[in-house]
């Protein structure tokens, strides 16, 4: 990787098959777009889809405008951590050493005990959801299938078929979760009164949660990295990139929007509860009642789908920043700008690789320990805020060009991410303590 505004860095085999001058037509730049579908898929999980089912469950087609608002969030952070990568040749984790030894090492605390839950917890997600498929073997036992194909994936470095993978699942997740959604389409007048805003009583922290839980996950740090596995290096990339980015979250909202409506379709006013990972099985099992079995299994694919794309983006995508993050607190002062970039097949980052896939199958077997839960909860409730607070910073910084700085929207933007996930944060550590 050689940016205009890095030096001493190199150019991995992936990115020179596809280095080269930034397409100029609509159509080719529509060809080039890829990792930030990457990241959505990754940030938009089983958690999102129950979240959004829940909240049409309970309060109908009312929070429409807070499926928009998330998207726009999520692309403004997205593109932020992108055009920092672009603009200056150097990763997030360089951006974040930078500020101070205390924000790598918070990354580094957090990265190591989030992994070790992260692994298990997305394991046992696909595993619970191919075993309402095919109940052949314990969930246990799909989800120990699920790490060892995630992890054989991965190892093999080679990003592109990675990304074409990601593309079909993201594919099947989008349609039939959309196709679903077609049985049940609101009517204009519906639609239209969801996107005027309105929080009705006892509903201000879950609009909060679903903005702030459309497509977002520490991945949204990885982007550049698969910027630059993608073979995009330098400002000239930047007006690609967002383009890439505006693409995925317009998805990523639509997909949270058809949740929404199957929620607000077809089970508002319903007594039914859903909870958890098995709520959107026994949801599929409602679906498969009322409809027929096609659409019982069209419903599970998708929630395999979802998420097993979580997995695998995690899978490839964290243990770069892990890696980078080693690479960064071995530097000495002033050397920040020489750092080679992070390679797939690095040892730390095989060993962050290594980490999420098998230390965590334990869990499988021994549960959850209350106190690492209870810490990575606290932790995990500080990430995001910290993502868009260095953003602010960094991003305003001379460390930037003019040209390339925050604009007032983009600062408006951040700066109100940061005060909502400050108060998402903040309730999610009280109910922690409680």
């Amino acid at each position: 990787m050689k940016s205009e505004a890095s030096a001493g860095t190199e150019l991995n085999p992936t990115s020179m098959k596809n280095a080269g001058a930034p397409p100029q037509t609509w159509g080719q730049k529509l060809k080039m777009i890829g990792p930030g579908f990457v990241v959505a898929a990754t940030g938009v999980g089983t958690a999102d889809m129950i979240t959004a089912i829940v909240i049409g469950t309970s309060f109908g087609m009312t929070f429409v405008w807070a499926i928009i608002v998330g998207a726009i969030l999520k692309y403004f952070l997205n593109e932020g951590v992108g055009r920092w990568y672009l603009a200056t040749g150097q990763t997030i984790l360089q951006g974040w050493h930078s500020l101070g030894r205390w924000a790598t090492g918070y990354f580094g605390v957090y990265s190591v005990i989030w992994g070790y839950i992260y692994g298990a917890a997305a394991a046992l997600t696909c595993g619970l959801g191919m075993h309402a498929m095919f109940p052949i073997m314990p969930v246990w036992a799909w989800a120990v299938v699920h790490s060892l194909v995630g992890f054989a994936l991965v190892w093999t470095g080679r990003y592109l078929l990675f990304e074409r993978i990601m593309t079909v699942l993201i594919g099947v997740m989008f349609i039939t979760i959309i196709g679903t959604a077609l049985l049940f389409l609101p009517s204009l007048g519906e639609f239209a009164g969801g996107i005027v805003p309105k929080v009705p009583d006892g509903s201000f922290v879950l609009a909060l949660g679903l903005i702030g839980g459309v497509g977002g996950t520490i991945t949204m740090a990885s982007y550049g990295y698969w910027l630059k596995e993608k073979g995009w290096n330098g400002k000239g990339w930047i007006s690609i990139m967002r383009l890439d980015a505006k693409a995925a979250y317009a998805m990523t909202g639509l997909f949270s929007m058809a949740a929404l409506i199957i929620g607000a379709k077809f089970l508002y006013g319903t007594d039914v509860e859903l909870r958890g990972d098995q709520g959107l099985i026994n949801l599929a099992q409602m679906l498969g009642e009322e409809f027929g079995t096609p659409l019982r299994w069209l419903f599970l694919v998708a929630f395999w789908s979802a998420a097993f794309t979580s997995l695998l983006g995690v899978w490839n995508g964290v243990p770069y920043l892990f890696a980078d993050f080693i690479k960064t607190i071995r530097l000495k002062k002033g050397e920040v700008k020489s750092v080679k970039p992070v390679s797939e097949k690095e040892p730390m980052y095989r060993l962050y690789l290594a980490w999420l896939t098998f230390p965590p199958m334990l869990i499988f077997f021994f549960g959850k320990p209350v106190e690492l839960i209870i810490l990575y909860g606290a932790l995990g409730a500080l990430f995001m805020p910290f993502l868009a607070i260095s953003l602010v910073v960094l991003l305003n910084s001379k460390r930037v060009e003019a040209e390339y700085r925050n604009k007032w929207l983009a600062n408006a933007v951040l700066i109100g991410s940061v005060l909502m996930f400050v108060f998402l944060g903040i309730h999610e550590l009280l109910n922690i303590f409680k």
